[in-house]
């Protein structure tokens, strides 16, 4: 898919970092408080608002749910002040319960491309297998079993396996690809939340130490995840895991009929966009909030497929 001349990147590129900046901004008065809800709340509403200042017409297409899930943000909602057509993909608080427990890499998430260009993923789970840029396409694969994905990124890499770090979700579900995944000898880094951040991780292993990233998790993450390894380079490939005829439904709604499909990057994105993330809690990726007496201060990730540029912005708001 070609992107349309009327989606300027470069113009809603600013907008949308200060829609991730305003709900980061909103959840700071939740980080450490131990209320999920309210942090996730807080925002959703900043993010909600901030949209409906920009010139788009906006459909979220990953948002926080069916619309009789989600009273804002939800699938389907549209967002904005009028203007071009966009797919928006976001997550006002990636790692809810990372930021109530004031645990690092918590994330305020939005991906902004051209109407169509964004897989409507339904709300299940999807298998995912992602790498950094400068590897062969293909260099692993779903197919592969874990210890055959260390074993293939070691020797693009040419080097051992105990060199090989992986990211994988920590949950009873990864306990034998865990368990496999170490019998290589590489090593592991779990995480207990926020699974678009651990395959981000995978773009800049020289800053995050993650070579890969392996395991189930959300399929709307999983989109999220591949708009920004459009940005950032990399590869990310997910098949839609199905555990009983309602999630089969969901597929169906959602437009999808090959159930066993596996997508790559660019069937998950198909045209150039645009990504931010603002830090909430600090981590490898972004420094998290920084607080002073009238004073909240962001760093902002912004990202453009279309020329791959990167900014890291940091931002001084009264609060």
């Amino acid at each position: 898919m070609s992107t349309p001349k009327d989606f300027n990147d470069r113009m809603l590129s600013l907008g949308l970092a200060r829609v991730a900046e305003q709900a980061a901004i909103a959840s700071a008065d939740w980080i450490g408080r131990g209320d999920e809800k309210q942090a996730d709340q807080a925002a959703v509403n900043a993010m909600r608002n901030e949209l409906n200042k920009l010139e788009i017409s906006g459909v979220v297409v990953i948002g926080e749910g069916e619309r009789d899930e989600a009273p804002m943000l939800y699938i389907g909602e549209e967002v904005g002040s009028g203007g071009p057509g966009v797919d928006i993909a976001l997550d006002p608080l990636e790692g809810t319960t990372l930021t109530a427990k004031d645990m690092p890499n918590a994330l305020t998430v939005i991906a902004m491309g051209p109407r169509g260009s964004m897989l409507h993923a339904p709300d299940v789970y999807m298998d995912k297998l992602a790498v950094g840029p400068g590897f062969a396409e293909g260099v692993v694969t779903l197919d592969m079993s874990p210890a055959e994905r260390v074993a293939a990124l070691a020797a693009a890499k040419g080097c051992e396996a105990r060199d090989i770090t992986v990211c994988i979700l920590e949950r009873p579900r990864h306990e034998e690809m865990i368990a496999e995944v170490r019998s290589t000898g590489a090593g592991i880094r779990l995480i207990t939340d926020g699974d678009v951040a651990g395959v981000m991780h995978c773009a800049e292993p020289h800053i995050t130490g993650i070579d890969m990233y392996m395991g189930s998790g959300g399929a709307p993450e999983g989109v999220l995840a591949a708009a920004a390894l459009k940005c950032m380079g990399g590869q990310i490939y997910g098949r839609l895991m199905f555990r009983n005829d309602d999630e089969r439904g969901r597929a169906a709604k959602a437009g999808i009929t090959d159930l066993d499909k596996v997508y790559s990057r660019d069937e998950m994105v198909t045209a150039d966009v645009i990504f931010a993330a603002t830090g909430v809690t600090g981590g490898s990726l972004l420094p998290g909030l920084k607080r002073e007496p009238g004073w909240v201060e962001t760093q902002t990730l912004l990202m453009r497929s279309r020329t791959g540029s990167v900014r890291r912005m940091v931002y001084r708001n009264p609060h």
